[in-house]
């Protein structure tokens, strides 16, 4: 007897070992294979669609209150949310993602209970006023030494108050090189201090992980990944970082009007958009503001 013709059906001999055929299962189709689950995903963890969220609790403030909401989207400048409180548009609040992950937002559409946030064009500078201003002072000088002042200098007869000075937004976006995980990935700065930042980084990264966020002349910041929400990723820097050293980067001039992305304009929701709810002073506007408030 032939035992590899009974097994393998060489020849004229009947096959003991049939064809396997799993239930449901397709050639070359990993999706017709159900794997069982004993419980459901607790964070989005797709790098295919990372705007989607499941289930993401952050803090927002709003007229001076605090309150949780839950995050629907985030993304390309802006956020989905849904909460119990009822603002108007254009209202002025901040999302806190997580630690150096604060970010002013404003209302641009409300639709049933659910909102859409549009998110403040610049990087936002978590430093006292001096060396902001320092900062802004230096960066124009450096970065934009050809602008014109949009007045006449003449026209700043009365010293600058600290309250005038923070009507007007700077129009101001830094960005930066991510290099996390062998990969130099180019990310936006939202939001830097001295002891850490938030940046908007379209490529995956990992939580815990090591980084270093290079920005430009000032060299090369360690940094730890401390959290992840859709893009939108919070670094703990390892060293305190001296914000006034960001002057030497050279950043970029933020654009005049902002494009909603797709899931901000869902079915039936209006997006209202105009540039001057954000009060953003141009360069020229800025260097004159910063001038006569160092002068006085």
């Amino acid at each position: 007897m032939n035992i590899r013709a009974k097994i393998f059906g060489d020849g004229d001999e009947p096959v003991l070992v049939g064809e396997k055929k799993p239930r449901g299962a397709k050639a070359k189709a990993l999706r017709s294979v159900v794997v069982p689950r004993e419980d459901r995903h607790r964070t989005n963890s797709r790098y295919e669609d990372r705007h989607r969220l499941l289930n993401e609790q952050v803090r927002l403030t709003c007229n001076g209150k605090k309150r949780k909401v839950e995050l629907i989207n985030l993304s390309g400048g802006g956020a989905m949310i849904s909460g119990r409180f009822k603002p108007r548009l254009w209202d002025r609040v901040e999302l806190h993602l997580g630690e150096n992950g604060t970010i002013e937002c404003a209302v641009c559409w409300i639709r049933e209970d659910r909102i859409g946030l549009e998110f403040a064009h610049e990087t936002r500078l978590d430093c006292s006023p001096t060396e902001q201003t320092k900062v802004l002072r230096q960066v124009i000088a450096r970065s934009f030494p050809d602008i014109r002042f949009d007045q006449p200098e003449s026209a700043q007869s009365e010293p600058v108050t600290e309250e005038q000075r923070r009507e007007g937004r700077h129009p101001l976006i830094w960005s930066g090189v991510l290099h996390h995980r062998d990969k130099a990935m180019r990310v936006r700065v939202r939001n830097i201090s001295a002891t850490g930042a938030m940046v908007e980084s379209g490529d995956p990264v990992l939580v815990g992980g090591q980084a270093i966020l290079e920005l430009g002349e000032e060299g090369f910041i360690p940094a730890t990944v401390a959290w992840l929400v859709g893009d939108q990723v919070g670094l703990a820097f390892r060293s305190k970082f001296d914000i006034t050293q960001l002057s030497r980067s050279r950043p970029e001039v933020a654009p005049a009007k902002w494009v909603a992305p797709d899931y901000l304009r869902s079915a039936g929701s209006k997006v209202a958009h105009s540039g001057a709810n954000w009060g953003r002073l141009s360069l020229g506007q800025l260097r004159q503001q910063l001038e006569g408030f160092l002068k006085h």
